[in-house]
């Protein structure tokens, strides 16, 4: 199974379809939510992201809700 990681924040609609979208496909995932989370806030910049969701997959990221990508990275 793979290793799932989502940064959100609470008002981010695309950050609710992408959550939605992993429930739906089964995928166990790890949510670090920005907004009441300073670590996590610290970790997604120091990864070059100021904007959410980002999402990682077995440690490869995406950037936004890409259905295409998640699928891609999870049928490894």
């Amino acid at each position: 199974m793979a290793n799932v990681v989502v940064f959100s924040s609470n008002t981010c609609p695309y950050c609710v379809s992408a959550k939605e979208y992993l429930d739906e496909k089964g995928v166990a995932y790890i949510e670090k939510n920005i907004q009441t989370d300073r670590e996590a806030r610290k970790e997604l910049m120091s990864m070059g992201h100021m904007g959410v969701p980002v999402i990682l997959i077995d440690g490869e990221e995406i950037v936004g809700f890409d259905k295409d990508k998640i699928d891609q990275l999870l049928d490894k």
